[in-house]
């Protein structure tokens, strides 16, 4: 007969394995949020690299149609590998893409086709329609992501985007950045954040993931409205969000206010800080596609610590760990 000791100890054991089998699967493997990568290996079994994929097209607040210069914080090149090498057709950047990854990651046989740089809902569905299809076509490509603002994507675009998700893993990408319509003004975004509400709105349920862009760091924005931010992805339904700190790159309207003094960058522990408190606030179920940027040394100017992006993963993961905290911990508080 067992004890009451032993009773006790077979209860709570299998209290303990109850609990444990409830977490999402990414706790469940001791991850502290749910990253891209064990996403993609829960969904696809396998290892997905990114193809960037450039479409040529430009942005509405590059070409004047609601403002002149671009984003404050922009140069495509230093975002995106495709925008830093001649452009070619589709199908020839795909296979280039492939055969550059393939030399560091040699047994990877599943790709996604990133439309990266610019705005990739901005131009004629004519035009934009036949390079989804030719991506789609590509015989190792398995999935296909688009990159683009809240203000591009009228409601014949969604259709579009609608019909593709239809037919492959579509992942549409909306830069929303911040919530707060001054930092978007201070950024020469050209939209407000009612943009990506409508977005959003038009969006939901059409079968493609949606993914947010969200930068910490920006001038003049508190604590609290970062975290402000983060309550609004949550709200907003995003599958996903990608965030980074707000570096500065040579040549752009931020990299002379950096340089004049006018604006200061994060400092790597604020950053962190910041960070895991907005990864607390959103739900278990967002994936979490990034959580630092940087440039290559040739556009970058600052901040130098987010060059080093293993000891910032470490940072990261050793605060998690110091709070005994996870992403979604104080979601829905």
């Amino acid at each position: 007969m067992q004890s009451i000791r032993e009773n006790s100890t077979n209860a709570a054991n299998l209290s303990q394995e109850n609990s444990r089998a409830t977490l999402p699967a990414w706790r469940q493997a001791g991850l502290r949020y749910y990253s891209y990568g064990f996403y993609l290996r829960q969904r696809y079994g396998t290892r997905v690299q990114r193809v960037s994929v450039d479409a040529g097209l430009t942005c509405p607040n590059v070409d004047g149609t609601v403002a002149l210069g671009g984003c404050t914080f922009c140069d495509n090149r230093s975002f995106s590998p495709s925008r830093r090498i001649p452009r070619v057709n589709i199908l020839e950047q795909i296979d280039e893409g492939i055969r550059r990854l393939k030399w560091r990651y040699p047994t990877c046989e599943r790709f996604m086709a990133y439309f990266q740089p610019g705005s990739n809902t901005y131009g004629a569905i004519s035009k934009i329609q036949p390079m989804f299809e030719a991506a789609l076509n590509h015989p190792q490509i398995i999935a296909l992501a688009v990159g683009t603002r809240p203000d591009c994507v009228p409601d014949e675009m969604l259709a579009l985007l609608t019909n593709v998700a239809a037919r492959t893993h579509l992942t549409v990408e909306y830069g929303m950045q911040t919530m707060h319509d001054r930092s978007l003004v201070w950024m020469n975004r050209g939209h407000d954040h009612q943009a990506t509400i409508d977005a959003m709105q038009r969006s939901v349920g059409r079968g493609f993931e949606l993914c947010a862009h969200i930068m910490l760091g920006l001038p003049g924005e508190s604590r609290a409205d970062m975290l402000a931010s983060a309550r609004e992805v949550a709200r907003l339904g995003f599958d996903a969000v990608k965030i980074h700190n707000l570096y500065a790159v040579h040549g752009t309207p931020l990299a002379k206010q950096v340089q004049n003094g006018e604006v200061e960058l994060i400092g790597r522990d604020d950053y962190v800080s910041v960070l895991v408190d907005f990864l607390e606030l959103l739900p278990p179920s967002m994936v979490v596609e990034r959580v630092s940027g940087d440039a290559p040394d040739k556009y970058f100017l600052g901040p130098t610590w987010c060059l080093d992006k293993p000891d910032v993963l470490r940072t990261i993961a050793a605060e998690f760990t110091r709070r005994d905290s996870w992403q979604g911990k104080q979601f829905g508080g």
